[in-house]
């Protein structure tokens, strides 16, 4: 699902809870998404994490 999509689909959803509650099927579906969503978080914050080159470690490469 596109993260767009996603997110509009979990604030739906949470504006709903907000005022009229939520069916059990739209709670499940709710945490599901939420948990889409932390997972997709979790593994692009992952990469930059991953993508990180350290300057001192390039500075002393140079030196040797």
């Amino acid at each position: 699902m596109d993260i767009d999509k996603l997110i509009a689909r979990i604030n739906e959803l949470s504006r709903k809870n907000k005022t009229v509650g939520l069916t059990d099927e739209e709670t499940k579906e709710r945490d599901e998404l939420r948990q889409q969503y932390l997972n997709n978080f979790k593994r692009n914050f992952k990469q930059q994490l991953d993508s990180i080159k350290y300057v001192e470690d390039e500075e002393d490469n140079m030196k040797h």
